[in-house]
């Protein structure tokens, strides 16, 4: 069977997935393997997120290898795709925090990158652990000048430690080129962190949709335990009628 995409506005949700979610969002930064895509939105259903914003370079959410993997994530909570980082902050709730997730030390050296002055209308795609580079020196006055783009230094904590004290939104980079700029950028500028998972010596990463399970459920532990606990405190002190 052909069918149209379904525009999410126009989708209704179940009512238990709607009751269950929490004020956690998924930020997919260029993921382009459709296993990949697939395997996290049904993550982020089992997990309870709010939404998830796919940025302009992920692969369709509605190609068929996708959705086999989404096994009916598709349908349980809303996607919206082909977003530009200019847009994208609309999409997110009011005093949200975008964390990113990472597999880097707690402690990296401040980094920069060299880039063209020339502007472009693709998103220029940096890796965070990227060296630092010397700024060029023209040998002629053709030659392109470049800037030195400084990559937001992010703090930094282990992804088991407390971060979801506000509406949170978490990126996970693709597996090719990680994190943009674009990415770090939106994380500093609401006061984000870098969310380690620490690995050890000799495994560089893991797998994209891996790291996105365990953030993202790391992340419902966490807004479980602090409601059990408030539910606690009520019944310890309720409050008169």
């Amino acid at each position: 069977g052909i069918f149209s995409k379904p525009d999410h506005t126009k989708l209704s949700y179940p009512a238990t997935q709607l009751s269950s979610s929490l004020p956690l969002l998924l930020i997919c930064d260029n993921i382009r393997d459709p296993g990949n895509l697939g395997t996290i939105l049904r993550a982020a259903a089992g997990a309870g997120c709010e939404k998830v914003l796919l940025t302009k370079g992920c692969v369709d959410p509605w190609e068929p290898k996708v959705l086999r993997a989404g096994m009916g994530a598709h349908f349980r909570l809303p996607i919206l795709a082909n977003l530009d980082w200019e847009s994208l902050p609309n999409n997110l709730p009011e005093g949200v925090q975008v964390c990113v997730a990472d597999n880097k030390d707690l402690n990296p050296q401040p980094e920069m990158v060299s880039t063209p002055q020339r502007a472009s209308s693709a998103p220029a795609k940096l890796k965070p652990h990227l060296k630092s580079k010397a700024k060029a020196v023209p040998e002629c006055e053709d030659e392109e000048e470049e800037e030195i783009v400084h990559i937001p230094q992010l703090a930094a904590q282990y992804y088991f430690e407390n971060w979801t004290q506000t509406p949170v939104a978490v990126v996970i980079g693709g597996e090719t080129h990680g994190l943009s700029l674009e990415a770090l950028q939106l994380a500093a500028s609401t006061g984000g962190k870098r969310l380690v998972i620490p690995l050890v010596p000799g495994v560089d990463s893991l797998n994209s949709a891996v790291a996105a399970a365990i953030v993202l459920f790391e992340g419902k532990r966490q807004f479980l335990q602090r409601q059990h606990k408030e539910e606690e405190e009520e019944q310890k002190f309720p409050i008169p009628g």
